[in-house]
């Protein structure tokens, strides 16, 4: 049986900063478990696999089961039943919020934080398991059972015209379709595999949407690292860029930090032409996913070739005229001495920086894509380094298990699942039902926060200053995040009014003055806050988007959530500690409140960057603005927030806007005009910061018993379409969010919604 593992390290290949606290690993033991502890599980599984089609994201169902029966919480308080128009008392409000905050409480890890899936694109697993077979090392690094696991989460999200999408709940698309194919075959399915002749449909769909030369840029390089495609078929990814001076407009410091760090393994990998070892099944592969024999591909003429199910931003003239220059002549050039020197010295820098940023992440990487990336290119630099070891022993870091199986996450969300919980918990204010739920979590924010910059000289290595600020994940990743910088802080200041017999010791007041540095350090002359870096490069930069599938990924830029979560934290910790670059604080405050109101949409909206979509950009402005005291009373833009808002409601008093919205940049609603209980309660929430309780508390009261009768039987809410976003086409799920952002706008309804009492 499957054991989910917290804070927990062990062995010569392992180093932590914080004694590995937030970590989280699943480990299979086959003696544990009762008989039916085993068949409720198997249970979950088969009840996603026939529901698949109706709701494609996991429940967390299986670390649910482990931490509530660990937690021993009394989750047995009766669910609240409202009719249609039936009044919601202070009392059921109050026994609706009751079981929501013991079941958070029932599912926090022992070191305060909560795991949770971070999940949702389908192109991360594939090159893991691409880097362990030509490593030779999967059979070391994947246990029967892990393959058990990955294969059903494969088969799990295969559209049912056999293809598979970008993510959980997209179109098929060649990138997901090659890749999971790909992977299942490495993993030991038969070309006939899986139910109903899955493998068999799935190649069905490679070839007739024209086979694998119609694949991105991105999925054509991990082909030809695998050595299921050649290298003469790939545009260009030159590492001599890693040697553009900072002066420059176009230099590696400029780019966005995930462009950059997944632009230099895979420079590296085509700068040395790697190929793994070509076996028997890489020969079967070659016949199988091309529809002529592969030494008859014209792989010139594939370099441009890319399916249209596949594009986000079309291939322009000037992209291609750059590619084939660099192509036909550049390439040519290096491969000749005295030119090849060059070559050489760009293969050294771009090992430089994958050995810096591995050694920074404690082998985390920046992401999972990276993961995988920098290992391949340690793997290609020397297959006996200590390097290699190290990655091979961080890959259960980035392994997540589920009722739909296991697979490769966006490294993890740890810090920033708990800076919401822990608002959300206070948000109840139900002090009784606190316990050590609060202190637990007091103590995880604490020992995560990042205490010293990146090693050495970090801004030679692109990097900017991290000292006080938070990750998305845990200490060890070490990539500073502005927004989940600005929310931990948030919660650590709400923490700190509160009785220490209840939250425990507040953190050392010089490490808030750290945090408040390296927020203030991220924002622009516009007033926008960015997320990992300052804003450097140019915007038309993205004319040059070398992905064809992802869009506004070339440079660094504000966005209006991460804006939003720092004018709230700094509005609060200048009351708190006013003693603390006040004056800075006032002035960085206003013009980040500027910055926002100039971004409002003509239709009262705002877009947001990392959810879905214009509810979740929305309910950011609307937190941020009321932060600094402007409602629907005093603003004309918090207003039309409302409008906005209030005319995206459902009948039945919920909200439901489709990931569609992030790629068409229109407002797009669920199909079928579902509400979906996350986006329900940011509307809301939106819109009790705005005031509308004071205007019309109608509305409230309808989403409210949306919530309320939304919720089962153990205080949890049900899984819906996911939430999170990234890159216009990268949908992202946060598992834990169907449970933190209800409980939090049911706190914040009896909090400030006035509620008749019986």
């Amino acid at each position: 049986m499957w054991k989910l593992e917290v804070a927990d390290g062990d062995g010569p290949w392992l180093f932590s900063t914080n004694n590995f606290v937030g970590r989280q690993i699943w480990k299979f033991k086959p003696n544990v478990g009762t008989p039916e502890e085993h068949a409720r599980v198997e249970i979950a599984r088969e009840q996603f696999r026939s529901n698949r089609s109706r709701c494609k994201a996991s429940s967390d169902v299986l670390k649910n089961f482990q931490l509530i029966q660990e937690n021993q919480i009394d989750l047995s308080i009766p669910p609240v039943r409202l009719g249609d128009g039936e009044e919601i008392t202070v009392e059921k409000a109050e026994t609706a919020l009751r079981k929501a905050l013991r079941f958070t409480s029932a599912i926090q890890a022992s070191d305060g934080h909560w795991p949770s899936e971070f999940s949702g694109p389908l192109f991360l697993t594939p090159p893991l398991i691409m880097v362990v077979y030509l490593s030779g090392s999967l059979n070391t690094v994947l246990s029967s059972d892990h393959k058990k696991e990955i294969i059903r989460y494969i088969y799990n999200h295969q559209n049912e015209d056999g293809g598979w999408g970008f993510h959980v709940e997209g179109h098929s698309t060649m990138m997901g379709t090659t890749l999971n194919y790909v992977a299942l075959r490495l993993l030991g399915e038969g070309p006939e595999g899986g139910r109903d002749g899955a493998l068999t449909k799935a190649r069905k769909w490679i070839l007739d949407h024209g086979g694998v030369i119609m694949l991105p840029s991105w999925g054509k390089l991990y082909l030809s690292v695998l050595g299921t495609y050649e290298w003469s078929g790939c545009n260009p990814v030159p590492p001599e860029f890693l040697l553009f001076p900072s002066f420059l407009p176009f230099s590696p410091g400029k780019l966005w930090c995930h462009l950059r760090t997944v632009y230099t393994p895979m420079a590296y990998l085509y700068g040395k032409k790697f190929v793994g070892p070509i076996t028997d099944l890489i020969l079967q592969l070659r016949d199988e996913l091309y529809n002529q024999p592969y030494e008859e591909v014209d792989w010139n003429k594939a370099r441009h070739l890319c399916l249209k199910e596949d594009l986000y931003t079309s291939p322009s003239l000037a992209k291609n005229l750059i590619f084939d220059g660099i192509h036909y002549l550049s390439e040519r050039v290096l491969r000749h001495w005295p030119f090849s020197k060059l070559r050489e010295q760009a293969l050294q820098e771009a090992m430089k920086l994958i050995h810096y940023e591995d050694e920074n992440t404690r082998y985390m990487t920046h992401a999972s894509i990276e993961k995988s990336l920098n290992m391949m290119a340690c793997w290609a630099e020397d297959p006996t380094s200590d390097a290699f070891k190290f990655h091979l022993a961080r890959v259960p870091d980035v392994l997540w298990l589920a009722e739909d199986g296991m697979k490769m996450q966006s490294i993890g969300s740890q810090l920033w699942d708990a800076a919401f919980a822990t608002q959300a918990v206070i948000a109840s204010k139900l002090v009784d039902e606190y316990g050590s739920t609060l202190r637990r979590a007091h103590e995880f924010l604490k020992q995560s926060q990042i205490q010293a910059n990146a090693s050495g000289d970090f801004r030679r290595m692109h990097r900017h200053i991290s000292k006080g600020a938070w990750t998305l994940s845990i200490k060890d990743h070490g990539w500073q995040v502005s927004d989940c910088t600005a929310e931990a802080l948030r919660a650590l200041l709400l923490l700190s009014q509160m009785p220490t017999e209840i939250v425990g010791e507040t953190i050392d007041t010089e490490r808030l003055y750290n945090a408040i540095d390296f927020l203030l350090s991220l924002q622009s002359k516009n007033g926008g806050f960015s997320v990992w870096e300052p804003a450097r490069g140019q915007r038309w930069l993205e004319v040059l988007n070398p992905t064809e599938a992802f869009g506004d990924m070339m440079v660094e830029t504000e966005y209006v959530e991460c804006t939003a979560s720092a004018i709230q934290a700094l509005v609060l910790f200048k009351r708190l500690h006013p003693g603390y670059r006040s004056k800075e604080i006032e002035a960085s405050v206003a013009k980040a409140s500027s910055y926002i109101e100039d971004a409002q949409m003509s239709d009262g909206s705002w877009y947001g960057n990392w959810g879905i979509c214009y509810t979740y950009g929305t309910y950011f402005a609307l937190k941020g603005l009321a932060s600094v005291g402007k409602t629907c009373r005093n603003s004309t833009t918090v207003w039309k927030a409302c409008e906005f808002l209030l005319s995206k409601q459902h009948n039945s008093g919920g909200w439901g806007e489709s990931y569609l919205s992030c790629a068409n940049s229109e407002y797009t609603e669920i199909e079928g005009n579902k509400s979906n209980v996350v986006q329900t309660a940011w509307a809301m929430m939106g819109l009790i910061h705005a005031g509308q309780a004071e205007r019309d508390p109608a509305p409230l009261h309808q989403a409210a018993r949306l919530l309320i009768n939304s919720q089962v039987e153990n205080g949890e809410f049900p899984q819906q379409q996911i939430t999170g976003a990234s890159l216009k086409t990268c949908m992202l799920h946060y598992a834990s969010f169907k449970n933190i952002f209800p409980l939090w706008a049911l706190g914040e309804y009896r909090k400030c919604v006035p509620l008749r009492k019986l």
